[in-house]
């Protein structure tokens, strides 16, 4: 009897098949991209489908190139071109060139994806491959924001073009000090819907982080809203697509490294630090929940996925608050998904049928 040996993800849960579950994920990231068009007009839904297209076609000319004619053989079928597509565009702004879309969709597929054998052999997220190449290539093009829907006529145009965490790092750089990031954002008039001024009224919180969480803030087309992203990681917890072990170690050991050490850059000390506008903005919960999550590039086990999560969540930390960039989540996932093999060998289950050795009794 022949067996047939096929390389990860291997999904030992139902019968999910790899199409089924690219499709699950398409689905749940569709409220946060569609929001983003909503944010910053009908250039944002033409980045995401030339991201998309880009991608699905490299993949086709690939399938091509090693024979498979057929739609049948075509490894396109599975969704994982698409999903890619789906998620740079989802990381780049809405004022992206296209050739720079384009360029990362090649990139993630050619160099991240195929050349370490496809699918399921790649030892990086082909998205965030694809993304950190073109930033670090084109980084004013990939630094260019509009500011959103939701504050362009009350945002002026020196603000709209930096995100909030850019706006912030650079204040604290030319000399601000004694000030949170709230505390930066309201000394230069940075404004906020009436929404998040009457919830921030009402649970004494910072009407930047409901502005943030919401998704009023500029940044990337999928970043937006931690509100969207959060509502559909619940569908895809449920559907068991992704566990809460690599997210809520990634968002937690942020969180904490915040409080106790951000108050620092800003000359305020030790746990003075702002929490809940710094976890909610940028790309934290896009690259914790639909990222940091991959099958293929995380952790096999539970105790595997929370270190991972921690070591995610203290660079981003650490490159954030003490690096030159304003957001840095993308190469803190990569750095971590370098060491991925590592933690597999080191942190692995017991054996079934094992019995632990009892200790030697003291004389």
């Amino acid at each position: 009897m022949s067996v047939t040996v096929s390389s990860s993800p291997h999904v030992h849960m139902a019968n999910d098949s790899t199409k089924q579950i690219m499709r699950d994920v398409a689905i749940a990231l569709t409220p946060a991209a569609l929001w983003g068009v909503y944010q910053f007009g009908f250039r944002a839904l033409v980045v995401l489908l030339v991201s998309i297209v880009s991608s699905v076609l490299t993949e086709y000319l690939l399938d091509r190139k090693d024979g498979k004619k057929s739609l049948k053989e075509n490894s396109i079928g599975d969704g994982s071109a698409l999903v890619t597509g789906l998620l740079l565009g989802m990381n780049m702004s809405s004022q992206v060139p296209f050739v720079i879309a384009i360029l990362a969709n090649i990139f993630a597929i050619v160099v991240v994806k195929w050349i370490f054998g496809g699918l399921g052999s790649n030892w990086m997220n082909p998205a965030l491959g694809g993304r950190v190449f073109v930033f670090f290539s084109f980084t004013a093009a990939m630094s260019r924001y509009v500011a959103p829907r939701s504050l362009a006529s009350l945002m002026p145009d020196t603000i709209g073009g930096a995100t909030p965490l850019a706006f912030v790092k650079t204040s604290i750089a030319g000399g601000v000090s004694g000030l949170s990031a709230s505390g930066v954002m309201d000394a230069a008039g940075y404004p906020v819907t009436h929404f998040a001024q009457s919830v921030s009224t009402a649970l004494h919180i910072s009407p930047y982080a409901v502005d943030a969480f919401f998704g009023n803030i500029g940044g990337c087309i999928g970043e937006g809203s931690a509100f969207l992203l959060l509502l559909v990681a619940i569908y895809l917890l449920h559907k068991k697509i992704i566990s809460w072990h690599t997210p809520v170690a990634y968002l937690g050991s942020f969180a904490i490294l915040t409080w106790v050490f951000a108050g620092l850059r800003g000359g305020l000390g030790l746990f003075q630090g702002e929490i809940l506008t710094q976890l909610f903005d940028g790309g934290l919960f896009l690259g914790a929940l639909f990222m940091a999550t991959d099958m293929v590039t995380s952790p096999i086990t539970h105790k595997g996925q929370i270190l991972f999560g921690i070591g995610c969540g203290f660079f981003t930390f650490l490159f954030r608050y003490f690096g030159s960039l304003a957001e840095s989540v993308s190469l803190s996932i990569i750095m971590m998904n370098m060491v991925v093999p590592t933690i597999d060998r080191y942190i692995v289950p017991v054996k079934f049928g094992t019995v632990k050795k009892a200790k030697k009794e003291r004389a």
